[in-house]
């Protein structure tokens, strides 16, 4: 898989390339997908009211999303400038139903790159603790996701438009929410706020407790690959963990991916044999040879997402799968020693698991992997500018082609697109890397399966900067609602954090006790 394709295919998890060597498809990190299937949604949220109001807070009910549009026309489009005003509507849920005025908190979770009402629908962890923690849910949409779009049906128009798109002035959106929810929701005003994120959302979190120490008595930021920026891990370390996941999960499952590569090549050469990968593959559109880059990249996209979602149970994240997926997966896929043509069907049966698991499915389409509720259009711009993460893959320690990180490759397609270049070195900058030691109260989840684990913080930094690894967890799989089938480990996971925010908002107010 190209480097390329690779970076906006992961951060983004899931969702359309944007250029051209991001062929398959960015789908963006936190990146998981809407279900098509609306009554595939986790329990907690199944039914939720879409109601519109001016600033004031309204009552809810846990497992009813009341979605507050502000029309006091904040925050700024700009938090950190001052020759402009102009101003935009950022959509916000909120969920009450167990909060206490007294001794109460909020949990406000820090929107990644799509509709926050997805967000608020797969985010089970938060409804689950609500009672136990006696807290307030907000949901903050990030800007130019869903519909919190600053310059409306222009918002993505350019680069000019688009100037306004980083995580710094998202973090101050939501910084200037929570003012405006203390100044107007009676008894907020001296409560405790924990930020919580998963993936980009978790990496926000991560930063609002570092920028905005004042404003979040703690943060628990799962599945946040914070360190997956210029050298600080090696750029192969994200491939190499999805390899591990086909390996352990079949017996030579990984090596059959891995020399399905070279059929493919061969196979391509004809064009009777390009007419028969297109029917071995059932796909929907007959291939030319200028498709099967197309068609790796796709190939790699979906053991990429198999990785994600390798969840205990069956889910409809991405796709209709069942328990274990890769488990499934790697059970077509035990014997590499095989014909080229005997290995594709092989590989076909991998995918129909992923594409066709439900049985509906005519066709394989290599232009989709999902049904997305995410921001290809944003995510792409942000991935050419701040949110720069090296990705490249040796073909030795993974299973995928060799394909180095080639910066000046991204820079100039991005350049071409957007008409920007990255920077790469900022995010570390403007963050710190791996000098953070000097922030408290951040707990950073990782499930051992998932491959952003790579680039996040596994080891306990100090006695407050703590890691959560759950060693039977994919991506962020301690933020789902609970489940009959969860892990111990990630049963233990959820435990440890919220004991965590117990702490914060127990400190918080026996400092607030003591000021007074």
């Amino acid at each position: 898989m190209e480097p390329r394709a690779l970076l906006l295919l992961l951060l983004c998890f899931l969702a359309p390339w944007a250029t051209k060597a991001l062929r398959p498809a960015l789908r963006a990190l936190g990146s998981l997908h809407l279900p098509t299937n609306p009554t595939s949604l986790p329990a907690v949220a199944k039914n939720y009211s879409v109601l519109y109001f001016q600033q004031k807070a309204l009552t809810g009910h846990l497992h009813t999303c009341i979605i507050q549009l502000n029309r006091s026309k904040t925050p700024l489009v700009d938090h950190f400038g001052f020759n402009t005003v102009k101003t935009f509507n950022q959509r916000y849920l909120v969920a009450d139903k167990y909060w206490k005025k007294n001794g109460g908190s909020i949990l406000f979770y820090t929107g990644n790159e799509g509709d926050i009402i997805w967000f608020c629908n797969n985010t089970g962890f938060m409804w689950d603790v609500a009672e136990e923690l006696k807290a307030m849910l907000v949901f903050a949409e990030h800007r130019y996701y869903g519909e919190s779009l600053p310059f409306g049906d222009n918002s993505f128009k350019d680069s000019r438009h688009l100037n306004f798109l980083t995580s710094e002035q998202a973090l101050a959106d939501f910084a200037e929410l929570i003012k405006h929810l203390k100044r107007t929701i009676p008894g907020a005003e001296n409560q405790p706020v924990i930020a919580v994120g998963g993936s980009y959302g978790g990496m926000l979190a991560a930063w609002f407790r570092m920028k905005y120490p004042h404003m979040a008595a703690g943060a628990l930021a799962a599945s946040a690959p914070i360190w997956q920026f210029e050298d600080l891990v090696p750029c192969g370390v994200f491939m190499k963990i999805v390899t591990t996941d086909f390996r352990k999960s079949g017996p030579h499952c990984s090596e059959s991916i891995r020399r399905s590569w070279d059929a493919i090549n061969r196979l391509s050469n004809t064009g009777s044999g390009l007419q028969w990968l297109t029917g071995a593959l059932h796909l929907c559109s007959p291939l030319t040879s200028q498709d099967i880059q197309h068609l790796k990249d796709w190939i790699s996209e979906t053991w990429v997402n198999l990785a994600m979602v390798d969840y205990p149970y069956a889910s409809n994240f991405l796709q209709p799968l069942p328990a274990w997926p890769i488990k499934v997966v790697c059970q077509y896929l035990k014997n590499p020693n095989v014909s080229d043509s005997l290995l594709l069907q092989n590989i076909f049966q991998a995918l129909n698991v992923y594409y066709n698991y439900s049985g509906q499915v005519k066709c394989l389409n290599i232009s989709e992997t999902a049904t997305s509720s995410l921001g290809t259009l944003g995510w792409s711009y942000q991935a050419c500018t701040e949110v720069v993460m090296p990705f490249c893959t040796n073909g030795v320690d993974d299973m995928f082609e060799p394909h180095s990180w080639n910066l000046k490759e991204l820079s100039d397609e991005c350049f071409e697109q957007w008409g920007v270049r990255p920077r790469p070195s900022w995010i570390t900058t403007m963050y710190g890397g791996k000098n953070i030691s000097s922030h408290t109260n951040i707990v950073f989840s990782n499930g051992e399966l998932d491959p952003w684990s790579g680039g996040g913080v596994t080891k306990d930094i100090t006695d407050t900067l703590v890691a959560v690894t759950i060693s039977e967890g994919a991506h962020h799989l301690d933020l789902r609602a609970k489940n009959a089938l969860d892990p111990t480990s990630v049963l233990l996971a959820r435990a440890l954090e919220v004991r965590h925010m117990k702490n914060w908002i127990r400190d918080f107010y026996d400092r607030a006790g003591k000021q007074h």
